[in-house]
């Protein structure tokens, strides 16, 4: 049986914590948001403590089309630089690639000359053959790697061990455990997480640990996994993210006791520029359909259309998920 790692009352160094808000919670707007929203989120991220900030998608400009997205879509070099210079800052900036949704063989400059440190390869269990070429051509450029495999909830436990061996042979650098649905609960969030930690310790490797919130669990999955050894924590401002929404960041700095991580600046960023958003009508977070897809651990496509349309017949949702069974 695994021994849980460290206390609540203790740090642990090996702990990184990812902001993803511009990228997860850009599947809520559009990616529409300000330069001075990036900007400030950028400023606060980096007096928060926060260890990595995902800008957005590197989506391939030939499959989406500029004109329909606002520019966290593609993160194109020079639109980085408009809000971190070079970063001259402890934080790290990173990107998530999509297999089979980015041009990565030229999208992609050395790592010399880009002010991105680190590219995060999505991907699901079938496509781990091209997932692996990604890393290696990533790796190869000079950037740190992680792959995120989702829907994880929906593969079998062989199928997750083979794309576990296949990731421990190559050269990445941090393993993703994603709920993509919400519709883990921290027992078998943890049993997932322990397989990962396993085999990334054996490999020279790290695990990571992607939340949902559709079942309000987000937080106590991340931190329950984190316990098990998970060391990379993805986390947004006040959840936002698709759908859902993700790890709230201020209640997962509040509960970590690195006196790195500062709160404060968060709550200032809410207020100025979270709550507008909100007021704006971008919608995210805990909602009744949300918690129907989690608990029948389904992509929660069919919940965003439900809450897009201002519809409050969740019984009829329910049986509508039944029927699609």
């Amino acid at each position: 049986m695994s021994i849980r790692k460290g206390t609540l009352l203790g740090v642990r160094d090996d702990i990184r914590v990812m902001d993803v808000t511009i990228r997860d919670g850009g599947l809520c707007n559009n990616f529409g948001f300000t330069d001075e929203f990036v900007s400030e989120l950028y400023k606060t991220n980096v007096k928060s403590g926060v260890d990595y900030m995902e800008f957005g998608y590197k989506a391939s400009k030939n499959m989406f089309n500029e004109k329909d997205y606002g520019k966290w879509k593609f993160c194109n070099e020079d639109d980085l630089r408009a809000i971190v210079g070079d970063n001259d800052t402890s934080m790290k900036i990173a990107v998530m690639a999509d297999v089979g949704r980015c041009d990565y063989k030229t999208d992609f400059l050395p790592k010399s000359e880009s002010v991105i440190d680190m590219v995060r390869v999505a991907c699901y269990v079938h496509q781990m053959s091209a997932a692996v070429e990604m890393i290696e051509h990533f790796n190869s450029l000079g950037y740190e790697t992680t792959c995120n495999i989702m829907a994880v909830s929906q593969v079998s436990s062989e199928q997750i061990l083979q794309a576990l061996e296949m990731l421990s042979k190559s050269s990445v650098d941090v393993i993703y455990l994603v709920d993509s649905f919400g519709s883990l609960y921290p027992e078998n969030a943890c049993e997932l997480a322990q397989k990962y930690v396993e085999v990334a310790a054996q490999n020279g490797k790290i695990a990571g640990f992607h939340a949902h919130n559709n079942q309000n669990l987000a937080f106590a999955n991340t931190i329950e996994t984190m316990s098990y050894g998970v060391s990379y924590l993805d986390a947004s401002i006040q959840g936002m993210g698709r759908g859902a929404g993700n790890c709230a960041m201020e209640l997962l700095l509040g509960f970590l006791k690195n006196p790195k991580y500062n709160v404060y600046n968060l709550l200032e960023f809410i207020e100025k520029h979270m709550l507008p958003l909100k007021e704006q009508g971008v919608k995210w977070g805990y909602d009744v359909p949300y918690m129907l897809t989690g608990l029948f651990n389904r992509h929660p496509r069919s919940a965003i259309e439900f809450t897009s349309e201002n519809r409050k017949d969740y019984s009829d949702f329910y049986k509508q998920i039944l029927e699609n069974d």
